[in-house]
């Protein structure tokens, strides 16, 4: 192999990892921002509860994109952790008593924000 070819070969090597990076790195912001909002709700209410589906339809739309970029690393959280998710979206759905749609809220919520921080620390542990 020539020089040049050596050069131009490394070239495409690198910019492909740093492409993989900076993709990461962008999804990765994107689920930190819907972490900070999911925190910041607490109480059962229909704007909270819309938050969390609007948040829920975000990092599915991340984890899919994820998974499409390394199936063989996010294709479990896309299945599993959205999984978990939808579960609890439904139960929270089929909740009869205020005090059962608080509990189930917090529940919904807080699969969310597993899903999000295993998604997270996998996106920094593939790097």
């Amino acid at each position: 192999m020539s020089y040049k070819a050596f050069i131009i070969v490394l070239f495409f090597w690198i910019t492909g990892i740093l492409a993989a990076i900076m993709g990461y790195a962008k999804e990765r912001g994107k689920l930190e921002k819907l972490v900070l909002k999911v925190v910041s709700i607490a109480d059962y209410d229909e704007k909270n509860v819309a938050i969390l589906v609007d948040s829920q339809e975000k990092y599915s739309h991340t984890v899919r994109i994820l998974k499409n970029k390394e199936p063989e690393t996010f294709t479990s959280l896309f299945q599993n952790e959205l999984e978990e998710v939808k579960a609890s979206r439904k139960t929270l759905k089929e909740s009869d008593t205020e005090e059962a749609r608080q509990t189930n809220f917090t529940g919904y919520k807080t699969a969310i924000l597993n899903a999000l921080e295993k998604t997270i620390n996998t996106t920094k542990e593939t790097l």
